[in-house]
């Protein structure tokens, strides 16, 4: 054979291997998209149904729904007893769900210490039960609440025993 013809037949050979190599790359391509039309339909189920051993954060939202959450999962972590239900009762009845709401006219206020947010704490009460974890101003929905159903456990047992102004 001629140097030409073997240069041919190389060539042939290149070229049937970069379609070979081609039509695999097509075939990689596209095996995605074929299995994807079923892998997602299962993925759903397996997220839901799948535990993962690392520690994720809890979100919560930032409203009194989420405060009280909040709230009870500290609670439990610390042993302070209450319930949702309790807590709530209670908020609404001190401050209408209102995180800023000061009291400047009971005997608290008289003597210059007004009680503060959604469960009317005044600041002796407050750093005296304040949960570690929580923060340090009483005007934080969470530490807020979080302290008052400390001091509430500690006097009464639970917020959930607490029917009038504490």
């Amino acid at each position: 054979m001629s140097a030409n013809g073997q240069n041919r037949h190389a060539r042939t050979g290149r070229l049937a291997r970069k379609l070979a190599v081609a039509g695999t790359g097509a075939a990689v391509l596209a095996l995605p998209l074929i299995g994807a039309a079923t892998a997602s339909a299962a993925t759903p189920a397996a997220a839901t149904t799948t535990t993962t051993t690392a520690a994720t954060a809890t979100s919560y939202p930032d409203n009194l729904d989420g405060w009280i959450r909040e709230s009870l999962d500290i609670m439990a972590q610390h042993g302070i007893p209450g319930t949702y239900d309790g807590i709530y009762r209670n908020i609404m009845r001190e401050s209408s769900g209102n995180p800023l709401a000061i009291n400047n006219w009971d005997i608290n206020a008289i003597n210059g210490t007004p009680s503060k947010g959604l469960l009317q704490v005044i600041d002796p009460t407050f750093q005296a039960y304040h949960v570690p974890g929580t923060s340090w101003d009483p005007y934080d929905p969470v530490a807020n609440i979080t302290a008052a159903c400390n001091y509430a456990a500690d006097r009464y047992g639970s917020m959930d025993n607490v029917f009038s102004a504490y």
